[in-house]
């Protein structure tokens, strides 16, 4: 009787411990499900998404998009060969305007792309122009030829232009649209004959805008 008693006692409590074991398998199952389901759903929308942040020269360029209906500050500058530009004259172009100086390493770093990206683009519909507050323009040409390359240069003297648009560290970069309003800022050096890049002007030029 004892025998069969423990026999019974030990069967019962192997099934319970085997429910128990079973259940709590079943429980962690289901956890990793929910955790599987959760990541594919994630997974998904990283590539539904990133296609289009792909195809946004902005993210590519990471430059600051500013707001719809912000106005470029109308300006006149000297070049370097003493010639007048008036902003009122760039009307009807996209314009790409980079502050910069000579002393700034990373100005020199990206002045070669934007003398390429210069040469990609029809100058009927595209502008380029470098500012600097430097005064030695005997220094400028110098800096230039020995880069090799040509860009138009302005002065700001008494850097009016550059508060104007708050300019706060150099190479920054602004681009505006054909009718006058800023698209978009960069602090930092950029490759401008990427192409993101050409890809952004040629945009701004076929929407008119």
């Amino acid at each position: 009787m004892r025998c069969r008693l423990i026999a019974w006692w030990c069967k019962r409590f192997n099934c319970r411990r085997r429910k128990s074991w079973q259940s709590r398998s079943r429980n962690v199952l289901m956890s990793l499900k929910h955790v599987s389901v959760a990541a594919l759903l994630s997974l998904m929308s990283i590539v539904s998404i990133s296609p289009a942040l792909a195809g946004d020269p902005f993210v590519s360029l990471k430059m600051t998009r500013l707001p719809a209906g912000t106005m470029a500050a109308p300006f006149e500058l000297t070049t370097l060969e003493g010639k007048v530009v008036k902003s009122s004259e760039l009307a009807g172009k996209v314009v790409l305007i980079n502050f910069w100086a000579t002393w700034c390493g990373p100005c020199k770093e990206e002045m070669p792309s934007l003398a390429r990206l210069q040469q990609q683009l029809d100058p009927a519909r595209f502008a380029l122009l470098t500012v600097t507050t430097d005064l030695q323009r005997q220094g400028i040409a110098h800096f230039l030829s020995q880069l090799g390359i040509s860009l138009p240069v302005l002065f700001d003297e008494d850097q009016e232009v550059s508060r104007s648009f708050m300019v706060r560290g150099l190479p920054t970069t602004v681009v505006i649209a054909m009718n006058g309003a800023l698209v978009g800022r960069a602090v930092g050096p950029r490759a401008w004959d990427s192409p993101e890049a050409v890809a952004m002007m040629r945009q701004a030029m076929e929407s008119g805008k």
